[in-house]
C-alpha cells in the first residue's frame, strides 16, 4: 500500500452518531475523510456541521471498494485509522444481552470484517462495559439452571469479545483495550467505555494516557466538574424538557448533589412509590447534580425516573446546552431534530476528551514516538478490565470454526 504523510493522517468514521468521538479524533490532528451513520437524526446533524464530508448510511450496504470510493480513496491508498462505536444495546448490561444473535451484534461483526478488508494501520473500537462479559451466543435465563445443561463455551461470559479479538488477531492485528472512565481524560463526566486499539504492525498498542485523576494523584490535575463544564454558559436560552409537577414537589426540597435519600424520611417512601422496596442503590432517583463533581453518565433522556439528571439548583432537567458542554461539543456544534432527538444524540455520544486521548495515541504511534506508561493507574472503578487481566480472568477459550464461518 502507498504511505501517506503521518503529519496528516486520515481516518474513516463508522457509526458516527453526533460525532463526539470524531470531534476528539480531529482535535488530535487526524483528518476524517468519511462518516457512516444510519440514524436519520444523526445524519442531519453530520450534514449540518460537516456539509462537505462524504456521508454513507448502512454499513451493510457498502463493500470495502465502495467505502474507499465514497471517501475519495484509491485501492492502494493507505488508511491510517478506522474508528467506530457499533450499536451497543446488544451488549448493554441493562438490555437482553442477545449478543451476536442480535441484529445489532451482527452489525458489530460487519464492522470488524470491514476493518479487516480495508486494512487500516490502526483501528479504534468503542463500546459499553457489557462487551467485556457478553457471550457469543446468549442463552435465555429461563433456560439455565436445574434441568438444563451447563453453559457451553460459546455461551460463557466474554465469548463475544474473544471472538472479535480472534478475528482481528488472525489477520495480524495486535489489540489492547481497557475500560476507561472519561473523567480521567478531562471530561466533566464519569462515563466508562471500552476502547479497543488495534495495530496492523502486530505490536500491541499501549493504553490511553490519562490527563486527570480523581484526587489529584499521579501528579495530574483533579477531575473536572459540572461547574467547570457550564462555566460561561448563558443562563437564558436553554432548551429543556420539564419534570411533572408531582415530581417537582420533591425536587424543591433537595440541594445540589442530593437525591431521594436526602428527602425527609416521611417523604422518601411517598416519593419512590413501588420502587422504595426494590433492590439496588437507586441513586438515579430524584437526583440533582453536584456543582463540584463530574456529571454522572449522560443518558438519552434526562427525566426518566430511575436516571434523573436534574440541574443542581434550578427545578428542571439538564438542558441540551448543558448536555453539549458535558459531552464537550463546541457551543457552535448544531444538534438537529426535536428536543428528544437532540438529547438522544448527545446522550449516546462519546465524550470528546476520550476521542482526543485515543486520537493522540494513534497519532503518536503513527509517528513512532515513545509513549510513557502510567503504572497502576485506576482507569475505571472495576478490576480485570485491561486485555491482560481480562483474558487471564476469562481464560483463552477457542471459538469454534463453525461460528467463525457463520459470520464470514
Amino acid at each position: 500500500m502507498e504511505s501517506r504523510d503521518v503529519e496528516k493522517p486520515i481516518a474513516l468514521s463508522f457509526f458516527s452518531g453526533a460525532m463526539g468521538l470524531d470531534n476528539g479524533i480531529e482535535r488530535a490532528g487526524i483528518d476524517i475523510k468519511l462518516a457512516c451513520e444510519n440514524d436519520r437524526a444523526c445524519q442531519n446533524t453530520i450534514s449540518e456541521n460537516k456539509p462537505n464530508l462524504p456521508l454513507i448510511s448502512d454499513i451493510n450496504e457498502y463493500s470495502p471498494r465502495q467505502i474507499r470510493e465514497a471517501a475519495g480513496l484509491g485501492e492502494k491508498d493507505d488508511i491510517d485509522l478506522i474508528v467506530g462505536g457499533p450499536p451497543c444495546q446488544a451488549f448493554s448490561t441493562a438490555g437482553k444481552r442477545q449478543s451476536f444473535v442480535d441484529t445489532r451484534g451482527n452489525v458489530f461483526l460487519t464492522f470488524i470484517h470491514r476493518i479487516i478488508a480495508l486494512q487500516p494501520k490502526y483501528a479504534i473500537i468503542e463500546n459499553v462495559r457489557g462487551l467485556l462479559s457478553a457471550p457469543l451466543v446468549h442463552r435465555p435465563h429461563s433456560e439455565r439452571g436445574k434441568g438444563y445443561p451447563p453453559l457451553n463455551e460459546d455461551e460463557a461470559k466474554g465469548g463475544a469479545l474473544l471472538h472479535v479479538l480472534s478475528l482481528l488477531r488472525n489477520e495480524g492485528y495486535a489489540c489492547s483495550f481497557n475500560l476507561y472512565n472519561a473523567a480521567n481524560f478531562g471530561s466533566p463526566q464519569k462515563r466508562e467505555r471500552v476502547i479497543i486499539v488495534c495495530g496492523r504492525n502486530g505490536k500491541k498498542p499501549p493504553h490511553l494516557m490519562p490527563t486527570h485523576s480523581e484526587d489529584g494523584s499521579f501528579e495530574l490535575p483533579k477531575w473536572r466538574t459540572f461547574q467547570d463544564a457550564v462555566k460561561g454558559l448563558p443562563k437564558d436560552g436553554h432548551s429543556h424538557i420539564n419534570f411533572p409537577e408531582k415530581r417537582l414537589r420533591y425536587y424543591r426540597l433537595l440541594k445540589p448533589g442530593q437525591y431521594w435519600r436526602n428527602l425527609p424520611l416521611e417523604l422518601q417512601k411517598e416519593a419512590m412509590g413501588g420502587s422504595y422496596g426494590s433492590g439496588g442503590g437507586k441513586t438515579g432517583f430524584f437526583r440533582r447534580l453536584a456543582w463540584d463533581k463530574p456529571s454522572p453518565t449522560l443518558v438519552t433522556h434526562p427525566a426518566m425516573p430511575a436516571t434523573d439528571l436534574a440541574h443542581p439548583e434550578e427545578d428542571r432537567p439538564l438542558s441540551v446546552q448543558e448536555y453539549k458542554r458535558i459531552q464537550e461539543f463546541p457551543d457552535e456544534w448544531k444538534i438537529t431534530g426535536n428536543i428528544i432527538e437532540q438529547y438522544k444524540q448527545i446522550g449516546n455520544a462519546v465524550p470528546v476528551s476520550l476521542g482526543l486521548a485515543a486520537g493522540k495515541l494513534v497519532k503518536s504511534l503513527l509517528k513512532e514516538e515513545s509513549i510513557p506508561k502510567v503504572k497502576n493507574f485506576p482507569y475505571s472503578r472495576y478490576e480485570n478490565t485491561s486485555e491482560e487481566t481480562w483474558e487471564r480472568m476469562i481464560g483463552n477459550k477457542h471459538v469454534q470454526p463453525s461460528l467463525l464461518e457463520m459470520h464470514q
